[in-house]
């Protein structure tokens, strides 16, 4: 029996309580879990679960209830998070990057109860309106100050309590919400995803499954637990029976180091991760380590290549969102890189026209996914009822993400529809464009983005981050991709840049780089006659 077949529970069962529980009984004395400087074995999992839910009920938190975490990769991040789940209340988890305005919104948009905030980031709640908040209560981790009541516009924040009493789990369901994540909003508001149970439970079994993850595996993440993608490899350690170690962020010259230390086997990236690690000094850190496997989704396949050639690490593609789950991936034995992989069990996937209708492979159109087991996506967007039937109309979940399939059946994104760019009449594809520099020899990392010009239309702007020691002039730049690219794709502005605004994850926020335009210090080419005429 494989692990992913030892992992799978009947469709009642697929709920965290019944994870832990069932972990718990399986894999008793075994390493669980090791979270800043703590760890914990699988059966010490429902203590810490039902222990919080304890403190929480004793806190007024009743089920259904929400309650905000604010805080970085700590213990109680992440007992705060099975507490909830362990009573039937629900988990919001808060990016660590927001300021005062944003937990303002995330706060009343969720109607929390309690904040479970990290002291670092109190001072924040001052540009904050409490009183148009639900809250009712916050518990401060860590607060430099020691252990004293702090009154914050008028309501107490008590420092984080010991656990309460334990109390059996809630009978909860599979279709019940476990948390939810807010998305990234780069247009307007952000949407607080609804979670399911199960959908967290098939996060971990489709992930298991793709990554080949055993007993013996050390899962190592230093993304954020606020998001779904570190969420989702506790899941994977409690059903295979493994160990996970969450470190406290990414860092690229300590993650070498870092996985050597706690003897990981088992990595994850995200697309702006790897060109950053590759751009170090190469060393031996990098093969001094115990890594078989990583994912990497998003990772440019020139990057993956690189990488897997320096660290011996192999780097899997895949596809994922907060309301869908794993759905796409590539496998260690898939035929050819460059994509995003292949459909997996139980999800189904259409590239589709703007009427829903399905296109013929080579054609590029938006990704359509729905899930055939029940609960296995996202139950909708809280307090937006237009916004949910919208992604969801016609029964099939709508990505915002402009794909094309393979005749093989592989699915290969080009861009998200909403970064397309129009110029001189033409669709560029700002992903197209990134993976041409992103080939020069000098280039580390590069966002491409439109920006208005003179005639009222999208003109293509590039910010780059170059390698250390290098720095090619923008004419040379510019001649790169006018071999390489339609002239029409061919970006006018170019700006060298220490860095790009990212979310905590890594992700290069596009909209930010919009709305700031063009800077002084960008290079504008001049553009082509041809391209000049339009």
């Amino acid at each position: 029996m494989t692990t992913t077949e030892a992992a799978l529970l009947a469709p009642p069962q697929r709920t965290l309580p019944r994870m832990l529980a069932r972990q718990a009984a399986q894999f008793g004395d075994r390493p669980a879990v090791r979270i800043g400087g703590h760890r914990w074995r699988h059966a010490d999992l429902p203590a810490r679960a039902s222990g919080r839910a304890g403190a929480l009920q004793a806190a007024g938190v009743r089920r259904g209830d929400r309650v905000a975490i604010l805080a970085g990769n700590r213990p109680e991040f992440l007992e705060a998070f099975l507490g909830c789940g362990w009573m039937g209340a629900v988990a919001v988890p808060i990016n660590t990057a927001s300021m005062g305005p944003q937990i303002e919104y995330f706060l009343a948009d969720s109607q929390a109860a309690l904040l479970v905030i990290e002291g670092q980031y109190l001072a924040r709640l001052a540009t904050a309106d409490l009183s148009r908040t639900a809250l009712q209560r916050i518990w401060v981790v860590a607060h430099e100050e020691g252990t004293a009541t702090l009154q914050v516009q008028g309501l107490e924040a008590t420092p984080w309590p010991a656990a309460g009493d334990e109390m059996p789990p809630a009978e909860v369901g599979p279709a019940d919400t476990l948390g939810i994540l807010y998305t990234s909003g780069t247009t307007g508001p952000s949407k607080g995803v609804l979670c399911p149970h199960a959908q967290y439970y098939w996060w971990g079994v489709n992930s298991l499954r793709v990554l080949g993850v055993r007993a013996d595996d050390v899962l190592c993440t230093t993304l954020p637990l606020f998001h779904i993608n570190a969420l989702n490899t506790f899941a994977q350690a409690c059903l295979a029976g493994c160990e996970v170690v969450f470190e406290p962020r990414f860092s690229a010259s300590g993650f070498w180091p870092a996985m050597h230390a706690c003897g990981a086997t088992v990595v994850y990236l995200l697309g702006a991760m790897v060109p950053i690690l590759l751009a170090q000094p190469p060393g031996e850190a990098e093969r001094g380590h115990r890594v078989r496997i990583g994912l990497g989704p998003g990772v440019p396949g020139q990057a993956g290549e690189a990488f897997a050639a320096r660290t011996g690490v192999r780097l899997l593609e895949g596809y994922g969102s907060t309301e869908t789950n794993f759905v796409i991936a590539t496998a260690t034995d898939s035929p050819r890189g460059g994509v995003m992989g292949w459909v997996l069990p139980g999800f189904e996937a259409r590239v589709a026209d703007e009427h829903d209708a399905e296109l013929p492979d080579g054609e590029a159109g938006e990704l359509l996914l729905r899930a055939r087991e029940p609960h296995a996506f996202a139950s909708g967007y809280f307090n937006m009822p237009d916004k949910t039937v919208e992604a969801w109309r016609n029964l099939w979940f709508h990505t915002g993400d402009r794909v094309v399939r393979e005749p093989d059946g592989a699915l290969r994104f080009v861009d998200r529809i909403k970064d397309a760019i129009r110029r001189r009449g033409e669709n560029i594809s700002s992903f197209e464009v990134e993976q041409v520099l992103q080939s020069h020899p000098a280039v580390a990392t590069v966002a491409v983005y439109p920006v208005r010009s003179e005639l009222a239309e999208d003109e293509v702007m590039a910010a780059l981050i170059l390698r250390e020691g290098l720095a090619p002039p923008p004419l040379e730049l510019a001649a790169w991709c006018e071999a390489r690219l339609p002239y029409f794709a061919v970006p006018r502005w170019f700006d060298i840049v220490d860095d790009l605004p990212r979310t905590e994850n890594g992700k290069v926020q596009k909209y930010k780089l919009r709305e700031r335009g063009v800077t002084a210090s960008a290079w504008e080419r001049t553009p082509p006659p041809r391209a000049r005429r339009g």
